[in-house]
């Protein structure tokens, strides 16, 4: 039965609090499994408005109704409002992990991380890590086992120190995709990373399909893709068994666009897939000699700027 690897990145003080209850008892209707990775400091969202100059981020807001899902209030955090501690809502983050889901880090802010990683040097790196690292043992009472980074931005310190936190696995790029979506290599998956002749420990797990926010509101095969179709064609991508590894969002699919992933539970399950954590899923690698790839960067369709990716 192949895997369907179920990623959620919370971003938000809103989507920690709304969208992150909402999808544990989707998931736990549907008896899937998946891993939560939080954002555990500030949210800074309001800050991502410096983001406007780049190109094709226009393009990306008009299609997804930012305003819309991630609310008024959320955008202006940083700006107009005071920016809330994501830290704080502990007992939400705590209800994930007594209700069975495994947590993970994200990031600590979300927003600097994203717009920072890639040019900022060992110091900044290792100090915005081992704050998420820190805050995410006060919470948990654990040390974190995986992490998924803010924007698929990374740098190599970022790898170094999974590593030297003794990570085994994580997913902070994306498998390269064609316009439609689907994977430009059917080798595409798990994999470990190469940066400076060195070779990671800790394995990656690409995210594989494309996310809601990258598919709607463009034209694929000359069809616009919608609310009311984004399932069926998501669907399409993963009609040929094999592993996967998914993205959501709990400010999407945790709030409006839930009907929407309860549809792509649905159908996967059908399609013959065990929806499973990242855990559950690094567990079916143990004595896998996977492939190896060099830490690259592209861009991929419906997204703006570049991220990690298996290239």
């Amino acid at each position: 039965m192949p895997s369907l690897v179920l990623k959620i990145d919370v971003d938000t003080f809103r989507g920690t609090k709304e969208g992150v209850p909402n999808l544990v008892r989707l998931l736990k209707k549907h008896q899937a499994g998946a891993t939560f990775l939080f954002s555990l400091g500030k949210d800074h969202t309001g800050w991502a408005l410096r983001r406007a100059f780049r190109p094709g981020f226009f393009q990306k807001v008009s299609r997804t109704s930012v305003v819309e899902h991630y609310g008024f209030k959320t955008l202006m955090y940083g700006v107009l409002l005071p920016a809330p501690d994501i830290g704080a809502c502990k007992s939400e983050m705590r209800a994930v992990q007594e209700a069975g889901f495994e947590c993970g880090i994200h990031t600590w802010d979300h927003v600097v991380w994203q717009d920072n990683v890639r040019q900022r040097g060992k110091e900044w790196t290792q100090h915005q890590l081992q704050q998420a690292n820190h805050r995410f043992k006060e919470i948990f009472g654990v040390a974190p086992d995986t992490h998924g980074a803010a924007g698929w931005q990374m740098n190599a310190y970022a790898f170094q120190q999974l590593d030297q936190f003794g990570m085994r696995y994580a997913s902070d790029g994306r498998a390269m995709l064609n316009e439609d979506g689907s994977l430009a290599n059917t080798a595409y998956g798990p994999y470990r990373l190469k940066i400076d002749n060195e070779v990671a420990t800790c394995v990656q797990m690409p995210t594989t399909l494309p996310t809601l926010d990258e598919l709607l509101g463009r034209t694929i095969n000359g069809t616009e893709i919608t609310t009311s179709n984004i399932a069926s064609h998501i669907l399409s991508l993963s009609k040929d068994p094999r592993d996967h590894v998914f993205t959501l969002h709990a400010e999407l699919e945790g709030q409006k666009l839930a009907p929407i992933f309860e549809e792509l539970l649905i159908g996967w399950q059908k399609q013959g897939y065990h929806c499973v954590s990242m855990a559950s899923y690094f567990a079916t690698l143990q004595n896998t000699d996977l492939p190896v790839y060099p830490l690259s960067w592209a861009s991929l369709p419906g997204r703006s700027g570049e991220l990690v990716a298996q290239v």
